[in-house]
């Protein structure tokens, strides 16, 4: 007869963790395939506050007082990149404190 394996064998816990990254590798190809639409794409609230370095509640509250243009799909919200970029633009200042155009 064979060894009986647990969960504490080397074994088990090296296949769980490539199940792990299994999992991340198909959510990262699900996530990038399906935010292009016409030639457009769209990032989720946890990335766009990611990548502007923000809390998902400064994201909301932007939303709210309509500083921030974004889509509702059921509970999914969604952000244009292209609107995002043009906003940014158009709040940039120098340092000087004028707003580039």
């Amino acid at each position: 007869m064979g060894k009986i394996l647990t969960k504490n064998d080397k074994e088990i816990i090296d296949f769980f963790n490539r199940i792990q990254d299994l999992k991340k590798i198909l959510k990262s190809l699900k996530t990038d395939q399906l935010r292009s639409l016409q030639n457009e794409q769209y990032i989720t609230d946890s990335e766009l506050a990611e990548k502007l370095k923000l809390s998902k509640r400064t994201l909301s509250e932007y939303r709210c007082t309509g500083i921030l243009p974004y889509y509702q799909i059921g509970k999914k919200i969604l952000y244009k990149e292209s609107d995002i970029e043009e906003l940014l633009a158009k709040n940039r200042t120098n340092i000087f404190g004028t707003h580039f155009n």
